[in-house]
């Protein structure tokens, strides 16, 4: 039994053939939207009577949306769900109303990686317009701190490893695995203080860095931000490298978010309008985890 109308109420990203296999689980023609709804009227008109929602993370599903938004029985979110409290979809309200709502995870981590490491190479060896120190330097020997220690955590940690780098991370919660494979914890400010470089891997507007851990910040150092939204506390952050010329950020659109403009005044930000884990094939693998999320709630019956 299809659903009775899907609706795509933003851009969501997804990849073609994807698409039309999705455009047949739906009873009547299917709406695709690929711009993002600036109001709340906006989206509740765009929803209408669709029994399935898709959603990107830019698009806020907010508990008023849903409770006028009557026929829905399901969400897809094309993006990633790690935390209920940082999601752009109310997912409690949504439980109350006997709605399922279903994320994807690992697309994009491949491509994540790739910035990140792509960055710090131009950077380390004056490939671009900054240069980190006088001379060109390489990976090997640097250490790298790496706060939140998931899939793509583990993905970086491998990575630096493999650049002979110092690996050591920061989680709320310890990785014995992950110890025993040679990535090692790290107290927090103990983390900022001592590596060269400090890779963030937080869920969505998870900030964990404030002004004591910038007060700790190592001198001559680099913080990269893919996370998204901003992971830290913006006044300490714009302070720690206005005070340090030699340190410098690295971030994706992500990680900036909406402080882009403001960061760009910044000689030692080093920003991209790409988002890092955004490549064509993570579009693909997010498109056929959205497909398969869709088929698995009408399996269900």
């Amino acid at each position: 039994m299809p659903f009775k109308k899907i609706t795509i109420v933003d851009n969501c990203g997804l990849t073609t053939p994807e698409l039309e296999k999705i455009a047949l689980l739906s009873h009547h023609t299917i709406s695709i939207y690929n711009d993002y709804p600036e109001t709340t009227e906006e989206i509740i008109r765009r929803i209408g009577d669709s029994d399935c929602l898709l959603v990107s993370w830019h698009t806020q599903i907010t508990a008023e949306i849903l409770r006028a938004s009557t026929s829905l029985r399901f969400i897809a979110m094309c993006c990633s769900l790690y935390d209920e409290k940082a999601a752009n979809v109310d997912i409690q309200e949504a439980r109350k109303l006997g709605i399922e709502v279903k994320g994807v995870k690992d697309y994009g981590d491949e491509g994540t990686v790739e910035f990140i490491f792509s960055q710090l190479i131009f950077l380390l060896k004056g490939l671009g317009k900054n240069r980190w120190r006088d001379e060109n330097l390489e990976l090997n020997g640097k250490s790298i701190g790496i706060i939140g220690l998931g899939t793509l955590g583990h993905l970086a940690a491998k990575t630096a490893m493999h650049f002979g780098m110092e690996v050591f991370y920061f989680s709320r919660t310890r990785k014995p695995e992950a110890e025993k494979a040679g990535i090692a914890y790290l107290p927090l400010n103990e983390l900022m203080a001592s590596c060269d470089i400090i890779t963030t891997h937080l869920p969505k507007n998870a900030i964990l860095l404030a002004d004591q851990e910038f007060k700790n910040k190592k001198t001559n150092s680099i913080l990269v931000n893919t996370s998204l939204g901003l992971t830290f506390d913006k006044e300490p952050f714009m302070q720690w490298l206005t005070n340090d010329k030699t340190s410098f950020a690295i971030m994706d659109a992500c990680g900036a978010g909406n402080f882009a403009g403001e960061f760009a005044k910044f000689s030692n930000i080093i920003l991209s309008d790409q988002i890092a884990g955004f490549t064509s094939e993570a579009k693909k693998r997010l498109s056929e985890k959205v497909l398969l999320n869709l088929t698995g709630f009408l399996e269900k019956g």
